[in-house]
């Protein structure tokens, strides 16, 4: 009675591999897709969550979360307005406008504290931006 209760359990094991090709290479695709969705080339990034607040007078306060996939050396930061990976070495130094932050047509300027950096337009326009302490490298 015992060879016939491990008998039955080989039959159903050896049912796996007995399945049409189809199927599997639909189960192998099917993975691959959601593997690869899931990750970001190396050295890239993007915009996760955009929030903008403009309840105060002439005054619009945005934050943006970016997910990045940096390469070594270097660390999640900003370039030409968008979310990019650079020298972690600039992170570190607090020098924010080494990584060119502003559009071309801006002037960067560090703030006093170097908590964060200041694009200057053409016309005057100013727009502030402040790193957390906790997106700092230490």
């Amino acid at each position: 009675m015992a060879s016939s209760c491990k008998l039955g359990r080989w039959r159903n094991v050896t049912a796996w591999p007995r399945m049409s090709s189809t199927f599997w290479a639909v189960v192998l695709l099917a993975s691959l897709l959601i593997i690869y969705c899931g990750q970001l080339a190396a050295g890239t990034c993007e915009i996760v969550t955009l929030d903008r607040d403009s309840s105060q007078p002439r005054r619009t306060i945005a934050r943006q979360t970016a997910r990045c996939a940096c390469k070594k050396g270097q660390i999640a930061g900003t370039t030409r307005a968008s979310p990019a990976c650079v020298d972690a070495r600039i992170v570190r130094s607090r020098q924010w406008c080494d990584m060119m932050p502003c559009l071309e047509d801006e002037g960067c300027d560090l703030l006093v504290n170097q908590s964060g950096w200041t694009c200057t337009q053409p016309g005057g326009r100013v727009k502030t931006t402040t790193v957390r302490q906790d997106c700092q490298a230490s």
